[in-house]
C-alpha cells in the first residue's frame, strides 16, 4: 500500500528522525521525501533465502568457465558442474542460514542422542524400507525400455555406480540421525514395519513415503538424462557477436536454461532433512500427478506427433522477423528476459527445486510477484518464440490448429498450477503467501491500476 506525504512534512527530517517514521510502518523515503511504502503488509518469510541460489550461482559458473577453458565438455564434467553448484549453496545454507538447525528439519540438536539400544529397531525397520524402495525403482528403470534409449542411459549409468556407495552410507546416515530426530518414525519407517509383517502400519504415511521417492526417482532420472547435453551444448558454444541479435539472444537462453537444469538436478539429489530440504509432502492427487507427467517424457503430449504438438508447418523467431533488425532485438530481448525470470525461479529454490513436492513455501525473488512466475515466463516464452499462427505451409487451418494447441498447452499449465495450489494450500504457511500475493502481486497492482484508470 503506498502513502503520499507533503514535501513540507519531511524536509528537514534528520535521518534519525526519517528512520523512527520508517519504523512505524513506512519503507525507505523517496529521494524527494515525498513517497513512502506502507509496511503493514510484509511479505511472509521465505523458506529460502536469496544467498543459497546465488552461491550455487557462483560456483556453477566458476566450473563453467575452467570447463570452457580446457574444453571439458563430456558428462562428467557437467556432474561435476551439479557439485560444484551444490557444494557452496549446502555451505551456505549450513554455515550462513544454519538450515540444519531449524525447527521443521525434526532434529533436536541441543538434546543429548538417544542410545542406540532405543533406537536401533526403528533404524532397521527404516533401512528395510528405504532398501525396499530403491529395489523397487530400480526394477521399474529396469523394465522400462526408454530407460534404456539415448540420454536415459547416462542417467541409468550413473545410477549403477552410485547405487553401492548409496547403500553402504544408509547405514550409518539413518543410524546416527535417528538416534537425535525428534520423531524418527516416518513413512519410510512405517514401510519397513509393514514388510516386516507389521499390518497396523501408517498406511498414509507409507502412500506419502511411495511418492516423494516416484518423484524424486522419475525427476532425477529425468534431469540427469537432458543435463549432459545442455552442458556440452552451452560450454562449448561459440561466444557470438554483440551486433547479432539472434545468436546473442540463443547463447543467453542456453546459459539460464543450463543454469536452471543445473540447479533443478542438484535440488532433486539434496532431498534431505539435515538440510531442511526434505519433502513435507508429495502431491496427493491423481489430477496433479496427471497434469504435470504429461509435460515429461515418455508420456510428454507435446512431442513431435503428439496431441498437443504445434509445431507443424511453424519456423523459429528469427525466420519469420529476419526482415525486421528492429523486431529481431525486441522480441530477442523479450524472450532472454523471459528466461531469466525462469532460471530464476529455480535458482529461487536453491536446494530444495522439486516437481509435485512441498519442501517449504518460497516468497521470494519472483515469487513476490506472482504465485507462477516460472509457468508464467515459459508459456509466454512458448507463444514468442514459435508464433504458432504463422506457418509455412500457406494453410489457414494448420495456423489457427497451433494456436488453438499452444493455447491448450497454455491451459495444461493452468491446470498444473491450480493442483499444485491444492496441494499447498494445506500449509498455513502458503495459505498466507497466496492471499498476500493476492494484495501486492504483479496481477493484484494491475487491477487496482486498471480499476483506477
Amino acid at each position: 500500500m503506498q502513502n503520499s506525504v507533503r514535501p513540507e512534512l519531511v524536509e528537514g527530517l534528520s535521518l534519525l528522525e526519517r528512520s523512527a517514521l520508517e519504523g512505524q510502518g513506512f519503507d525507505k523515503l523517496s529521494p524527494n521525501g515525498t513517497v513512502l511504502t506502507n509496511l503493514t503488509d510484509p511479505r511472509p518469510r521465505s523458506a529460502v533465502s536469496h544467498g543459497v541460489g546465488i552461491a550455487g550461482l557462483v560456483g556453477l559458473a566458476i566450473w563453467m568457465l575452467i570447463a570452457r577453458h580446457f574444453e571439458m565438455y563430456g558428462p562428467f564434467s557437467a556432474i561435476t558442474a551439479a557439485v560444484a553448484a551444490g557444494i557452496p549453496m549446502v555451505a551456505w545454507s549450513v554455515f550462513v542460514d544454519k538450515v540444519h538447525r531449524n525447527r521443521t528439519t525434526g532434529i533436536d540438536w541441543s538434546a543429548p542422542p538417544q542410545p542406540l539400544s532405543e533406537t536401533i529397531d526403528i533404524s532397521l525397520a527404516k533401512l528395510a524400507g528405504l532398501w525396499a524402495t530403491w529395489a523397487i525403482l530400480a526394477a521399474i528403470y529396469w523394465t522400462s525400455r526408454f530407460y534404456w534409449i539415448g540420454n536415459y542411459t547416462f542417467a541409468m549409468k550413473a545410477f549403477t555406480i552410485a547405487a553401492p556407495f548409496l547403500f553402504i552410507a544408509s547405514i550409518p546416515y539413518i543410524i546416527w540421525f535417528d538416534r537425535r530426530m525428534k520423531n524418527p518414525r516416518d513413512g519410510c519407517w512405517a514401510f519397513g514395519c509393514l514388510l516386516m509383517g507389521d499390518k497396523l502400519a501408517d498406511r498414509s504415511a507409507i502412500a506419502d513415503h511411495l511418492r516423494s521417492w516416484a518423484v524424486k526417482g522419475f525427476f532425477t532420472a529425468f534431469m540427469l538424462s537432458g543435463f549432459p547435453g545442455n552442458f556440452f551444448d552451452t560450454v562449448q558454444r561459440a561466444l557470438p557477436a554483440l551486433t547479432d541479435p539472434v545468436g546473442l539472444a540463443n547463447f543467453l537462453i542456453s546459459v539460464m536454461f543450463l543454469i536452471d537444469m543445473t540447479l533443478a538436478t542438484v535440488g532433486y539429489i539434496l532431498t534431505m532433512k539435515p538440510l531442511d530440504a526434505h519433502i513435507r509432502s508429495a502431491m496427493p492427487y491423481a489430477s496433479g500427478w496427471t497434469a504435470a507427467l504429461i509435460c515429461y517424457p515418455p508420456f510428454v503430449l507435446m512431442g513431435n506427433g503428439g496431441p498437443l504438438d504445434y509445431h507443424p508447418g511453424t519456423m523459429e523467431w528469427s525466420y519469420w522477423l529476419r526482415n525486421y533488425p528492429a523486431l529481431l532485438w525486441i522480441n530477442g530481448t523479450a524472450l532472454v528476459v523471459l528466461t531469466g525470470v525462469y532460471a530464476w525461479a529455480t535458482i529461487a529454490f536453491g536446494i530444495r527445486f522439486s516437481n509435485l513436492t512441498h519442501r517449504g513455501i518460497l516468497t521470494h525473488g519472483p515469487y513476490s510477484w506472482m504465485r507462477h512466475p516460472a509457468y508464467v515466463s515459459k508459456n509466454i516464452f512458448w507463444w514468442l518464440s514459435t508464433i504458432p499462427f504463422l506457418v509455412n505451409t500457406e494453410s489457414v487451418t494448420d495456423a489457427i490448429r497451433n494456436t488453438v494447441i499452444m493455447a491448450a498447452v497454455s491451459g495444461v499449465y493452468y491446470w498444473r498450477a491450480m493442483t499444485e495450489e491444492r496441494h499447498l494450500r494445506s500449509d498455513e504457511d502458503y495459505r498466507a503467501y497466496a492471499a498476500w500475493i493476492d494484495r501486492n502481486g504483479w496481477f493484484a497492482r494491475l487491477k487496482r491500476v486498471v480499476k483506477a484508470a
